[in-house]
């Protein structure tokens, strides 16, 4: 074998803030680590937002020269990228630096540049490529990669997808940690949590998602994994909530009947989160089958109480449609979150400022509400540079000079103060605790318990002059 210990590693880090609520595994890390088995004798999963042992970077380091031969980064987000670009240059230089993710995809010129340590980027979709690299393939015969060849940048042709069948899912086993509810780096409870993914791709076409594409504009056409291996790898699963990451897990009714069939024959006893459209209010055979199987949150794509946005959108439903769908998900022990867009194309303040009166009047429990963005290859990317007066940037942020950035935040901070009341907390409290029950007895005891731990830790954190909290209080 070429290689004897292969690090895959998530370099992000809690917020300066030290609260991380309800962090998940790094799934798509994790399936590329998986796919290596096999091909290393040793495989080493590092999440730094969990790490304790090599936390500090002196000693992250340290283990990489001594124990590591090959690294993979992972960069999903854009975001602590100043932090990791310095982690990336500081890597002992003889060992070869892999960087891949939605953003390294996005960004390939950019890590380069910044990181004279960086020798390939992997663009899309990971597993078959880092298969390949780990086999010791020449870097011009592999597909989807782009490598530093001297000075220069050599960039290969992209990689088809792969058949979602045919991909391992993540062995839990490789992971150093428990999943967990943390708060200020005390655990809440003895809560785990993780993800499965059932299917890759959206068979719809919203014109604002890219979620479909990734960056390099190729769509991932919809293609679902076999019933009978989702409910299996639930079934290994020691995780107490379950997040379906599919885009929208009831694409097809049939097939999100079966899993939930095969949940409750099994007696899988675990609390599932999923992404819907509105279209699932059209089954409530299916709805009855999904809260016994043990469905307890919805993440449900509204963007807009808006027609004439809903239709620029494609989303394919108007807000009637919206109306008619919450007026039946309101009669489940369901927490409802709706996704909702504002700052588009021709949208005025009163009409984005309506969002938190219409996600009240449809009864939807919690919102999250976001400024459009403008992918590379998004569809309205035309429409935005078409329409006079915005503007786009190079990180896709769409603004107008009616409303400016700073503009925009001060509406999404108004949207956000007129939904979120005192009485809404109460609501959305009463009702995971007492309707939904997400959290069981046992639970809730445990959290009132750990409370004191955590106000303890608070008030010892913001007692020193230099701490995160007294930083926070100064003017």
């Amino acid at each position: 074998m070429k290689y004897r210990h292969a690090l895959f590693l998530n370099p992000y880090k809690e917020a300066s803030t030290n609260l991380t609520m309800m962090l998940f595994p790094p799934t798509g890390l994790e399936y590329v680590a998986s796919s290596a088995k096999g091909l290393v004798p040793k495989i080493t999963i590092i999440d730094l937002r969990y790490e304790k042992e090599l936390a500090d970077e002196g000693a992250l380091l340290e283990f990489i020269g001594r124990e590591v031969d090959i690294v993979f980064v992972s960069m999903g987000w854009d975001r602590q990228l100043e932090a990791i670009y310095a982690l990336l240059n500081r890597m002992p230089g003889n060992i070869p630096l892999v960087v891949g993710g939605y953003t390294a995809t996005e960004k390939v010129e950019e890590i380069f540049q910044a990181s004279g340590r960086v020798n390939m980027v992997v663009r899309g979709e990971g597993e078959k490529t880092a298969q390949e690299i780990l086999q010791g393939t020449a870097p011009e015969n592999i597909l989807g990669v782009s490598y530093r060849d001297g000075d220069k940048i050599r960039h290969n042709a992209n990689r088809p997808f792969l058949n979602v069948n045919e991909l391992p899912a993540p062995d839990r086993s490789l992971r150093r940690y428990d999943y967990g509810l943390m708060l200020n780096g005390i655990r809440l409870a003895d809560i785990l949590f993780d993800t499965v993914l059932t299917t890759r791709g959206c068979p719809f076409k919203c014109k604002f998602c890219t979620f479909s594409l990734n960056p390099l504009g190729q769509k991932r056409e919809y293609v679902e994994r076999s019933v009978e291996s989702v409910v299996e790898e639930i079934r290994g699963l020691k995780a107490d909530i379950v997040l379906f990451s599919d885009d929208n897990l009831f694409v097809d009714p049939r097939r999100a009947e079966q899993i939930c069939d095969l949940l409750i024959k099994h007696k899988v006893n675990k609390r599932f989160f999923a992404q819907v459209r509105i279209d699932i209010a059209k089954h409530p055979a299916i709805l009855d089958k999904m809260v016994k199987a043990g469905f307890k949150s919805f993440f449900i794509g509204i963007e807009s109480p808006h027609d004439w946005i809903l239709s620029q959108l494609n989303k394919g439903f108007n807000q009637a449609a919206i109306r008619d769908a919450f007026a039946v998900l309101r009669r489940y022990p369901i927490l409802t979150n709706g996704y909702f867009l504002y700052g588009n194309i021709g949208e005025k303040r009163q009409e984005m400022t309506y969002i938190a009166q219409f996600a009240r009047e449809i009864g939807v429990d919690t919102i999250s509400a976001n400024k459009l963005r403008i992918e590379k290859f998004s569809p309205l990317r035309e429409l935005a540079q078409k329409a006079p007066g915005y503007h786009i940037t190079e990180k896709g942020e769409l603004y107008s000079d009616a409303y400016s950035h700073a503009v925009l935040k001060k509406i999404g901070k108004e949207i956000k103060r007129s939904f979120y009341t005192p009485g809404r907390y109460v609501w959305v409290a009463w009702k995971c605790l007492f309707v939904v029950r997400i959290l069981t007895l046992k639970e809730i005891l445990l959290l009132c318990v750990t409370a004191p731990r955590i106000l303890a830790s608070l008030l010892i954190q913001g007692s020193g002059k230099n701490s995160r909290v007294s930083k926070l209080r100064q003017p």
